[in-house]
């Protein structure tokens, strides 16, 4: 199930269709990394600041792909596993030759104009995920061309998932309750939390070989937190040389990249038996999780996410320990859209996916945050279920 076909490729392109025809675009494009994988399947394997890239989808016709010829071969593995939605192409060279010439980069908004124009596209009302800087000059070489950024509109495309990638995602997320429980095995008393990390990572990686042997597999993060240091969400910046103690709490987090999805997985865990102000935080933490998923129900309010979970930390007094939203959308992206998660009132679509991550975080003591990735629905689909209670969580 990890291989994102057809089914995908249609049901996305489908949306864009529909966006096209809302907005009466001609086509749409996207030149951001993150998008391009989305409409292409294609693992962009460049900076596009510094190596733009185009892929159009036309309204009726085929799509193309402008690309720097650094990604060359890559594009030809993708292709030769038949992974690649796009198959018209074309790349353009970042030093000049003497022979078999090509673009330069120099040329790169030539090139698009001359792509747009050979596809009938040279009036067209193009709709964009963004408008890169070679871009904006296209326009002035195709007078009846309109180019019109609708950032918003394209991230909307991305909220509701596919059954197949929603297949894929639960997938990896159970990859991410394996490697908890590697963790389980391996914390403990004087372990430094970056060699932790590391060993765990590698776990992460031969599993992931076993599980999804051929695919696009990236570790965004396998990362420790312990005690006092984690009462930053993102760390004190001292991590060389930092070691787990008796008695310190710990945060760490999971999160796997797979063929362009993302899941998370974060749990909080005792090294010796946790005090009373500690275990009040934890449990605090576990309960505004569990209300922060079930309140992930279609039709009711994105922002309700976050007010359950926070409902249940101010009635325990602890609303001044909150750093942070409860969580964000996920999918392409570690951190997806909607990005107003905590003040967005429209209704929750079926199929969208939310991490569940409320914490709490006291100076001198440390944080707590179990994140949970969840999918919305009559009934919400937690995803990850590594175990969060406080005896499980505890090594003695």
């Amino acid at each position: 199930m990890a291989f994102l076909g057809k089914a995908v490729r249609d049901w996305r392109w489908g949306l864009m269709r529909d966006a096209m025809d809302r907005n009466n675009w001609d086509a749409i494009g996207f030149t951001t990394a993150d998008f391009f994988q989305f409409a292409s399947n294609f693992h962009t394997d460049v900076q596009t600041w510094e190596r733009p890239i185009l892929m159009v989808l036309p309204r009726n016709g085929e799509p193309f792909a402008l690309l720097n010829e650094l990604s060359t071969n890559h594009w030809r593995f993708g292709a030769e596993a038949h992974k690649l939605w796009v198959s018209d192409t074309q790349f353009y060279a970042e030093h000049p030759r003497l022979t078999n010439r090509v673009p330069l980069l120099p040329q790169w908004a030539e090139m698009c104009a001359e792509a747009l124009k050979a596809r009938g596209l040279g009036r067209a009302r193009i709709g964009l995920d963004a408008m890169n800087g070679p871009l904006a000059r296209v326009p002035g070489m195709l007078p009846g061309l309109t180019l019109q950024p609708a950032t918003g509109e394209m991230r909307a495309l991305r909220l509701v998932k596919h059954p197949e990638e929603l297949a894929l995602m639960r997938e990896i997320a159970s990859l991410t309750d394996w490697v908890q429980d590697r963790y389980r095995e391996n914390i403990r008393e004087g372990a430094q939390t970056m060699v932790l990390d590391m060993e765990m990572a590698a776990l992460l990686a031969d599993e992931a070989g076993r599980r999804f042997p051929g695919e696009q597999v990236e570790i965004l993060r396998c990362w420790t937190l312990s005690g006092p240091a984690s009462a930053a969400p993102h760390g004190d910046g001292r991590s060389a040389g930092a070691r787990i103690e008796r008695g310190h709490g710990i945060v760490n987090i999971v999160i796997p990249r797979v063929n362009g999805l993302v899941v998370e997985n974060e749990r909080t865990w005792f090294v010796g038996p946790p005090s009373d102000r500690q275990r009040l935080l934890f449990e605090t933490a576990r309960a505004a999780n569990e209300a922060a998923c079930e309140a992930a129900v279609t039709g009711r309010p994105v922002c309700g996410i976050d007010e359950a979970a926070q409902a249940v930390i101010e009635k325990a007094g602890l609303a001044h320990l909150m750093l942070h939203r409860t969580g964000h959308g996920m999918g392409t992206l570690g951190h997806e859209f909607p990005e107003d998660m905590a003040f967005n009132t429209r209704a929750l679509m079926a199929n969208e996916v939310y991490s569940a991550e409320p914490g709490l975080y006291e100076w001198g003591l440390g944080g707590f945050r179990l994140d949970d990735t969840v999918v919305v629905g009559e009934v919400p689909e937690v995803l990850t279920r590594a175990p969060k209670d406080i005896r499980s969580q505890t090594i003695t």
